[in-house]
């Protein structure tokens, strides 16, 4: 297995609920927004806060879960690597956005508590989490993303 340095771990607060989706080959997919806030002083000694947003994907039994289990307001730990990709919008001019392809997504438990439900997983049997290599399976083709 070759070393993969493309992961992030961000922290944050969902935006919305998230949106369980389902791609033309009957994947699911769920789509949510994260916000982290970040404090500090300028030069001048006032205090600044500025937000990082972030959009998160997350796919199968992982999207189903997320879609189940989360809703706005909820802090989260979202584990997974960074994807920039491009689409031409309705005025034709070419958008950039940076999101997070989630492999694990976990409530955050610093001001909150959670209970665990084991789901039953796919009717594969491993739900995504099994094999090796311990990640989830890579997404669908792009041809095959509902957005």
């Amino acid at each position: 297995m070759a070393f993969e340095s493309n992961f992030i771990t961000f922290i944050g607060n969902l935006t919305e609920d998230p949106e369980l989706r389902f791609t033309g080959g009957g994947a699911p997919v769920a789509s949510f927004r994260i916000a982290s806030n970040r404090r500090y002083n300028d030069r001048s000694g006032n205090q600044q806060e500025e937000t990082t947003f972030l959009n998160v994907n997350c796919w199968r039994d992982l999207a189903e879960n997320a879609a189940e289990s989360l809703s706005k307001g909820d802090r989260v730990v979202v584990i997974g690597r960074v994807r920039v990709r491009s689409y031409e919008n309705r005025e034709g001019q070419t958008v950039w956005v940076t999101e997070i392809e989630a492999d694990e997504i976990a409530p955050s438990l610093r001001w909150a508590r959670a209970q665990v439900t084991r789901s039953s997983g796919s009717a594969g049997g491993s739900g995504g989490q099994g094999g090796s290599s311990g990640s989830s399976a890579p997404p669908p083709p792009d041809d095959d993303v509902p957005f």
